[in-house]
């Protein structure tokens, strides 16, 4: 349910009365309506009243402004602090941390969004693609696959170099455990 404007401070100037507003038709659990109105007494100090307002387009957060949150938060701030202190919600701070921690700053870069349901009402952008590869750009993409083709192909043989160490120090290690096991039976039978 979106609160006005006007309501949110009529409920802020409530709770600074040491009274709470009558909980509004449709909201069944009293207790999370006083949560929220705790949540916008805490926004309201530390960004302003400004920040109560609903905007007419949301924020886009770039990636490197996420990163900031999300190293505040991994430095050991309270996740809810940074959170009111920048304005948004902290379900979506703690989500950024998450892919942040699974992916890495690539996590951060792509929001995956809900899929459209009709795709043949997408927007249209316009294919900035269609220009033809320069000879040099051509050439260097042509360096760049071979580069990372001999690379893989390194990395699978010091897998493998790898694996045969594994393997060969399990084969030693089960010889030698023979051996104790037959050394352990010979001094049983004296």
């Amino acid at each position: 349910m979106r609160y006005s404007y006007e309501f949110k401070m009529y409920c802020i100037e409530l709770y600074r009365q040491g009274k709470w507003p009558d909980t509004p038709d449709g909201i069944k659990d009293q207790y999370n309506f006083r949560r929220m109105i705790r949540r916008w007494v805490r926004v309201l100090y530390h960004n302003g009243p400004l920040a109560l307002r609903h905007s007419e387009t949301k924020k886009k957060w770039t990636s490197q402004e996420k990163y900031e949150l999300v190293k505040q938060v991994l430095d050991g701030s309270p996740c809810q602090a940074v959170a009111l202190e920048n304005g948004i919600n902290p379900g979506m701070l703690h989500l950024w941390v998450r892919r942040y921690k699974y992916l890495g700053y690539h996590g951060l870069e792509t929001s995956p969004g809900r899929p459209p349901k009709d795709p043949t009402k997408m927007k249209k952008k316009p294919n900035d693609n269609s220009q033809e590869l320069t000879e040099s750009e051509r050439e260097e993409l042509l360096r760049l696959r071979k580069e990372n083709a001999r690379i893989k192909a390194e990395i699978e043989v010091i897998k493998k170099e790898i694996a045969l160490r594994e393997e060969k120090q399990a084969a030693l290690l089960k010889a030698k455990k023979q051996q104790s096991s037959k050394n352990s039976g010979k001094k049983d039978t004296n």
